[in-house]
């Protein structure tokens, strides 16, 4: 009892002093923007280099990645971080040159201009919209509440911690925009990457550093056919994911449009690249293997368990700070973009060009953060919570990702092409990957394999559709950065 007292004290003391930096850091800023949107969506353009590099890692790295990949207990699941590092090269070399060159809010944006065309513009913001509202955000609330529940070992219902998570994420996201939700992202980051690594040095120290007995299938990062990620799915569709992921996904990319300089940006990329490279794939594996030697096989309750065993009563409660921030943060951010989706690509294209932008914004993220709640049962049905958000997103990812190849390479493509062949991207993956379809992957493919041959063939029907229905023929023509912001 006194153990959780200990707990809970050092806990809830930790979230309030974030809370309290937060508010400091951020009192006074922005309030005579007067651009509401740059304010409340790219925090008035001012996030410093070390701000855009701790949102964007702690944006990524939240339970649904401590929890979900240390739940596979295999090392198999370090690729997924290794090759984000190509990811987000190819974000800061490729795509924010054209984004800052075109002044975007949304990376969405970019596809009006390009395709001279606001519907494309909408249609692939609702895809984007859909993703956060029905995938990421109760994926993370329930990993998150998952965790604190196995972590304190504690006999509440999920939902009534899922709800007080959704709750205060979503005032963060109301109140203090992209600005305190960014610099919350940097404290709650510094502090859980320090505590994650103190777990690995703790789980290493709990098995004497002897890895003997843990299967060999478990310890290598050359996965066969049966496993998570086969080796040859790294050349055909695992660099597409992270380009989409990294270089086109709302989430991640507003973080990087928010600095007061392309190079500015550029460099929390990289920053966040060398942080993905060198500390991302030890915290995500090695605590989930250990837990195997440890427990046997315990699925995404490894993470939770392992942490609360090793860790002492008042470092527990510090950790579990950090988790409830990364929960937060990650959630927050979620909400913040596909408000900043809903807002500038639909709202004010369709409805009213001059809202009021904090109080629309407001019931909009209301209205996300009760949805999430609602599917939160939905994702307890999972047997893997990563595996799952990965062939969900497949949905979306490949055919949004050949909307911008298709718009960033060639000219002279009619909008109502490419729009085309998003819809026949989405009924594609679909169809070949999900076990209900009667024409599931009639050859036994990997879905990360779908999703290469999903974006090949998207863009194949559309630069067809361009062709055949619009009689226009597409050229190659690279976005020209030339005169992008230095």
């Amino acid at each position: 009892m006194a153990d959780h007292l200990i707990q809970i004290s050092v806990f809830i003391g930790v979230t309030a002093l974030i809370g309290v930096l937060t508010y400091i850091h951020c009192k006074g800023k922005g309030h005579r923007q007067a651009n509401q949107n740059k304010e409340y969506f790219l925090a008035g353009g001012g996030l410093a280099w070390y701000f855009v590099a701790g949102s964007i890692t702690l944006t990524n790295l939240s339970t649904d990645q401590l929890v979900g990949m240390n739940g596979q207990q295999m090392a198999l699941l370090a690729l997924w971080e290794f090759s984000a590092v190509v990811g987000l090269i190819i974000l800061a070399k490729v795509f924010l040159p054209v984004y800052y060159k075109f002044k975007c809010t949304t990376t969405t944006e970019l596809l009006e201009q390009r395709y001279q065309n606001r519907h494309i513009r909408a249609v692939i913001s609702v895809m984007f919209f859909l993703g956060s509202a029905l995938i990421f955000c109760p994926a993370v609330i329930y990993s998150g509440s998952l965790f604190m529940q196995n972590m304190f070992n504690i006999d509440i219902p999920l939902m009534y911690i899922a709800t007080a998570f959704a709750t205060i994420g979503a005032m963060y996201a109301i109140f203090g925009g992209l600005r305190a939700v960014a610099v919350s992202d940097t404290y709650s980051g510094v502090l859980l990457l320090v505590m994650a690594i103190l777990i690995v040095f703790l789980a290493l120290n709990a098995i004497d550093y002897d890895f003997s007995g843990i299967p060999a299938e478990r310890l290598t990062l050359i996965g066969d056919d049966d496993s998570p990620i086969p080796w040859h799915t790294l050349l055909t569709g695992m660099i597409f994911i992270q380009m989409f992921y990294w270089g086109t996904n709302q989430v991640v990319t507003q973080r990087a449009m928010a600095a007061p300089t392309l190079r500015e940006a550029q460099k929390g990329v990289f920053a966040a690249a060398v942080i993905r490279l060198v500390i991302v794939p030890t915290i995500i594996v090695v605590p989930g293997i250990i837990s195997f030697k440890l427990y046997g096989d315990i699925g995404d309750t490894a993470y939770g368990r392992i942490v609360g065993d090793l860790l002492p009563a008042w470092l527990s409660g510090i950790f579990a700070a950090a988790m409830a921030a990364a929960v937060l943060t990650t959630f927050n951010s979620n909400l913040n973009s596909a408000t900043a989706l809903y807002v500038c690509d639909i709202h004010e294209a369709y409805i009213d060009d001059k809202p009021n932008v904090p109080k629309l914004s407001g019931w909009i993220t209301a209205g996300l953060t009760l949805l999430s709640l609602a599917l939160v049962p939905v994702y307890q049905q999972a047997d893997s919570i990563i595996n799952l958000l990965q062939q969900l997103y497949g949905l979306l990812s490949m055919p949004i990702l050949s909307v911008f190849i298709v718009g960033l390479v060639f000219k002279n493509v009619h909008a109502n092409a490419a729009i085309s062949a998003v819809f026949f991207g989405v009924l594609l993956y679909g169809s070949l990957s999900f076990e209900f379809s009667p024409v599931s992957n009639p050859f036994g493919l990997h879905y990360i394999h779908l999703m290469f041959i999903t974006l090949v063939s998207c863009v194949a029907v559309a630069l067809l559709i361009n062709k055949l229905i619009y009689k226009q023929s597409a050229t190659l023509s690279w976005a020209n950065t030339s005169q992008a912001n230095p």
